[in-house]
């Protein structure tokens, strides 16, 4: 068995959930596929993937081998880089996956231009607002917005706090009042994100005291910047990001309410898995990520 080759076909197959794409990757025949995963399974002792005719999965050793497998392999590329005089910056494929509206509004732009410092590097960039598991899906880095970081087995950089703003369409807050407190919510056509971590309950607190409103609304939906038309139109009120509708609120396109009252943060982090080597694409990267909000 050529033990790196069947190594980086376990971590191909990990992360594609896929023998033949695996193979296509690396430029082998789905039979050598299968034979070097099994020497690998027979030379570790463990099961390390569950396959069936429809779909495959990482069992519980081969979830706790890949983070070695994907430590090891990582330095191993490292040390060739910083041996080899070639090449001048990091490079492979950096797989990321981070919320659409934080992407959208605070990063796409900058993107073209942190891929322009490093040519040798590709950016696989997946929007998707759902929690990913970043060692089975084959992520090297997540952005994630959280009221509380949950305790787990990943890094997490801090990279921006956004606070978030009551607020509706001018012609709403004509046609239905506007609120002078969180109480008088009730009654009011809201508009819920149902991703967030407050979506059945807004929070507001002022002198030292807290009121908190259930959240009733006939329209839930998963994207901030549908909750932010739905506002534009005149539709409902919601609790949302400042920085996703700070232009219309500059414009007048929307107002805000109860701005006396503070309400819940949402605090953005890169999350990593925790390895001794951070390979250099994610190093740059996470430095990318720190300037870019910071000069947003």
């Amino acid at each position: 068995m050529d033990r790196y080759t069947a190594l980086q076909v376990f971590r191909h197959v990990a992360q594609l959930q896929s023998f033949a794409e695996a193979g296509r990757r690396l430029g082998l025949s789905p039979a050598a596929v299968s034979k070097n995963m099994a020497e690998l399974e027979a030379h570790v002792g463990a099961r390390l993937v569950h396959r069936t005719t429809r779909r495959m999965s990482l069992t519980e050793e081969g979830k706790t081998y890949l983070e070695h497998v994907m430590r090891g392999l990582d330095a191993l590329a490292e040390a060739d880089q910083a041996l080899c005089p070639v090449k001048t910056g990091p490079s492979g494929t950096l797989r990321v996956s981070a919320p659409m509206t934080v992407t959208l509004t605070r990063l796409s732009t900058c993107i073209p231009h942190f891929l322009s410092r490093y040519p040798e590097l590709a950016l696989d960039l997946h929007l998707d607002d759902r929690r990913v598991d970043l060692v089975r899906e084959g992520y090297d880095l997540a952005i994630r917005g959280s009221d509380h970081l949950e305790d787990s087995s990943m890094v997490a950089r801090k990279l921006a706090v956004m606070p978030h703003v009551l607020c509706a369409a001018p012609s709403y807050f004509q046609a239905r009042g506007t609120p002078a407190t969180p109480a008088e919510l009730k009654g009011h056509e809201c508009v819920r994100f149902s991703l967030s971590g407050h979506a059945d309950e807004w929070a507001f607190s002022k002198d030292g005291r807290t009121e908190r409103v259930t959240v009733a609304a006939r329209y839930s939906v998963s994207s901030s910047l549908a909750v932010r038309d739905a506002l534009r139109e005149g539709y409902g009120l919601s609790l949302i990001p400042h920085p996703y509708v700070e232009d219309d609120l500059r414009a007048g396109r929307l107002q805000s309410a109860l701005d006396d009252w503070r309400s819940v943060d949402t605090t953005l982090y890169a999350v990593f898995p925790s390895r001794q080597h951070l390979a250099p694409k994610i190093r740059v990267f996470l430095d990318f990520l720190v300037d870019a909000f910071a000069s947003s």
